[in-house]
């Protein structure tokens, strides 16, 4: 996660082609009742997995996007640990999905919006994500079409909402 005085950080022609798949998966979760929010897992430029939030359709609290494109990536891949992979996320990740991120192996995570209600990069200290002595810690970076995964979020909850 970038300090108060880190720079902000550059995303590639890639990073952003892959938040724009992530923002597609959140409005199918959207049109589908579901809280927008869509991941997708890659490594070495590849496309491992994706997942949209579907904890209202399956029935399932642990429904998030990033658990799904991580459980589809284990899946995929056969393994339990995703070494050298990158999640993308349109928010800011809540804790759950930021600490699973961890024993995933997940080299990099990327997101859009910044949440102040549940993302867990503000409780990042809190979090196994980056504690020195860690054998593995996730780097974080946000902001990536932030502006654009907000505005799904306002628009879902403010039509929502009446």
């Amino acid at each position: 996660m970038p300090g108060v005085d880190a720079p902000a950080p550059v995303f590639s022609p890639a990073d952003a082609a892959f938040m724009r798949r992530a923002l597609e998966l959140a409005r199918d979760a959207a049109a589908a009742g579901e809280v927008p929010i869509g991941a997708v897992l890659v490594q070495d430029g590849e496309l491992v997995a994706e997942g949209r939030n579907a904890p209202i359709g399956r029935r399932d609290p642990t429904a998030h996007a990033e658990i799904v494109a991580l459980r589809r990536g284990g899946e995929a891949r056969g393994v339990p640990r995703l070494p050298g992979t990158t999640l993308y996320v349109t928010p800011e990740p809540c804790p759950v999905c930021l600490g699973a991120s961890v024993p995933a192996r997940v080299a990099r995570l990327v997101y859009g919006a910044s949440d102040p209600l549940v993302g867990a990069t503000a409780i990042f200290a809190g979090i196994p994500v980056g504690r020195p002595g860690l054998n593995h810690r996730v780097a974080i970076e946000g902001g990536l079409l932030a502006e654009e995964a907000a505005d799904l979020l306002r628009t879902f909850f403010r039509a929502r909402r009446g």
